[in-house]
């Protein structure tokens, strides 16, 4: 069976158009411009990517971009301040805290800071309770979870009945995507470092969101033929041709986060 490729920045590219379009729209009827705030802290070279992206799809689409770039030694206190500043500026109408943080910050306690009208990461409890509640529809979700379903559907690939496997569980992917599978009726599993037969798990799913932090993980007899597989896991790896000594290597070019500009 030929393979057909999931075109994610195709995607991308006509939901920054919807986006753009909208946000004119609301500046021409109200006067107001969205502004979204990215808080980074360190020199994480994946972490730098990927807050640049986002910046760069503020422009794309007209959204109003503040940022905060902060020393890999910043207290917590430093870092709350700045959050807090940013719950009480009236132009800035979402927060993105850049994760994963340093050791010594609290992460959660962080997170739980930013006002849940501006968490459109997604990532504040009550965000997540309401995910994972029948009946109940959070604020926001996790940009990367929501794309990969957005992919789905754009792609016309049903969800409803289908077997879904979700390989990796972190708060910030894995597990916001096993609940939005759950939500659209999937049968839904969730494979990780201490699944002992992840492959064959694998191979009986329908669809396959790859979402770990492990390069070549996921080889072609992990994968059922006519299979639909997103993966939105990126990862630098050692290449002494490029001269920041590294290369960003994600296994299915053009396959994840049409919503994570």
């Amino acid at each position: 069976m030929v393979a057909s490729i999931i075109d994610g920045k195709a995607v991308a590219q006509t939901i920054r158009q919807e986006i753009a379009a909208e946000t004119a729209k609301l500046k021409a009827e109200t006067g107001k411009v969205p502004g979204l705030a990215v808080v980074l802290v360190g020199s994480r070279p994946d972490s730098e990517t990927y807050v640049r992206s986002k910046r760069k799809g503020c422009e794309e689409v007209g959204i109003r971009s503040f940022g905060s770039d902060l020393p890999e030694d910043v207290s917590e206190e430093e870092l709350l301040k700045v959050v807090s500043d940013y719950n009480e500026d009236p132009d800035v109408h979402g927060i993105l805290v850049q994760l994963p943080l340093p050791k010594h910050i609290n992460e959660q306690r962080v997170l739980d800071a930013i006002s849940l009208e501006k968490d459109v990461d997604g990532f504040h409890p009550s965000n997540i309770g309401r995910l994972a509640m029948r009946g109940r529809e959070p604020l926001f979700v996790s940009c990367t979870p929501k794309g990969c379903l957005e992919l789905l559907d754009r792609s016309g690939v049903q969800i409803s009945g289908k077997r879904a496997v979700v390989v990796g569980r972190s708060n910030i992917v894995g597990m916001p995507a096993a609940l939005l599978l759950q939500r659209r009726d999937a049968t839904v599993s969730v494979v990780h470092s201490r699944t002992p037969n992840a492959q064959e798990i694998c191979a009986q799913a329908d669809i396959v969101i790859a979402a770990v932090g492990k390069a070549e993980m996921l080889t072609g007899d992990w994968i059922k033929p006519g299979a639909a597989v997103i993966d939105v896991g990126t990862n630098a790896v050692e290449d002494a041709s490029k001269k920041r000594g590294y290369r960003y290597l994600a296994l299915a070019p053009k396959g994840g986060r049409p919503e994570s500009p």
